[in-house]
């Protein structure tokens, strides 16, 4: 992305809802039954925007208008399973219920005896040592953090040669397989819209709202988890970092960790690391949503292969309306659609200086939301 055509693009000023923080006790992080953990978001989280925004036309329900701070918490937790419990759980670590595989380790579905499904993360055999100091920043960042819009930390297990986190089940599958159609079926616009919002949402209240600033490191569409009413929720924190609440402070790395075609350029050149580097995979991302195309395409002949620099190519020829994923179906209102591409391009920006913050990102969205809602109604 260092050679991609680099253009700021004027923001407008949007109508935003209020992103107002509230801070909420809560018990140690450890695997618990609780009757409200996976509860949905209660009416008064849910009021501020409710009264304001009409329904999707495809009645998925709308993203929350306020973040709640992370509870206190005087540490992470105490193991609340035994291993012999997780096999069961699991099967014997099954086949069947397997769900993903990724750096960390392979993801398992589980069934604990009380019937609740969780997910459970093996760490891999072969690199358990080299993986220790990623599983505890996962946890420890995890059991600080909760948010409709992040996977939440049940619990956790590290005994022996044996590492395993344990947080709720969320059945959809990742983004990334709907974008394929892996489920049956292709994401409409709305649908893309709203995902769109609640993974900004996420990311705002790691940035802004968290205890402690915290920077993903790995935004993409394979991270990114769908629930049954195809709510966003961003999970696999084993490559985040605490960043510094302090405006303009950025973090020297000694090693660049990430996803190839995500990558911020600035913090693949300076290993300096910001809440900048989320906002250019979260542009990436954006595109990937709109596209349908993966970050990089690498079939695909060389002036379609980096997916940011096809897309910024078709847009500034006034070809925007070509990069329509072709799966969706119905009519995209080249207004609306432009206003989320333009987003897309601030974000994706070479120079993080030149980029919004996610708050302002996820602003942005919700106007955008409120016009195409409005365009609805007209028709």
């Amino acid at each position: 992305m260092d050679s991609a055509p680099g253009l700021l693009f004027l923001c407008c000023s949007c109508i935003c809802p209020c992103f107002q923080s509230r801070r909420k006790d809560t018990e140690d992080a450890v695997l618990v039954k609780e009757s409200n953990s996976l509860a949905p978001a209660s009416s008064a989280e849910m009021g501020s925007v409710s009264g304001k925004i009409a329904a999707s036309p495809l009645r998925v329900p709308p993203s929350p208008g306020r973040f709640s701070m992370s509870p206190k918490l005087d540490r992470i937790g105490s193991v609340h399973l035994t291993m012999r419990q997780v096999a069961r759980a699991t099967q014997n670590f099954s086949p069947s219920m397997k769900l993903g595989e990724g750096g960390f380790g392979t993801v398992y579905k589980a069934q604990l005896q009380d019937g609740q499904m969780v997910a459970i993360k093996r760490a891999s055999k072969e690199n358990s040592d080299a993986l220790r100091s990623e599983f505890r920043s996962e946890i420890e960042l995890l059991a600080k953090i909760e948010h409709r819009n992040l996977v939440k930390l049940l619990g956790y297990v590290d005994k022996g040669n044996e590492r395993l986190i344990i947080t709720e089940y969320v059945p959809n599958g990742t983004l990334r397989e709907h974008l394929d159609g892996i489920h049956g079926s292709y994401l409409d616009f709305s649908q893309r819209l709203e995902i769109s919002i609640d993974i900004a949402h996420g990311l705002t209240y790691l940035h802004s709202y968290a205890g402690k600033q915290i920077i993903h490191r790995d935004v993409k569409s394979s991270n990114i988890l769908l629930t049954e009413r195809m709510r966003a929720k961003v999970a696999d924190f084993g490559f985040a970092r605490v960043g510094d609440n302090e405006a303009g402070k950025t973090h020297v790395m000694t090693k660049v960790k990430g996803t190839v075609g995500y990558l911020d350029p600035e913090y693949m050149r300076t290993f300096q690391l910001t809440p900048k580097s989320d906002v250019y995979s979260f542009g990436v991302l954006l595109i990937e949503i709109l596209t349908g195309r993966r970050p990089v395409e690498s079939r695909r002949s060389p002036e379609e292969k980096v997916t940011v620099r096809w897309a910024f190519g078709k847009y500034s020829d006034g070809e925007a309306m070509e990069l329509v994923d072709p799966q969706m179906r119905e009519a995209v209102d080249p207004t609306i659609f432009k206003k989320m591409l333009n987003l897309s391009f601030q974000c994706a920006a070479p120079t993080r200086a030149d980029r919004p913050d996610m708050q302002s990102v996820g602003e942005q969205l919700w106007a955008i939301r409120m016009k195409y809602l409005q365009l609805g109604r007209e028709e």
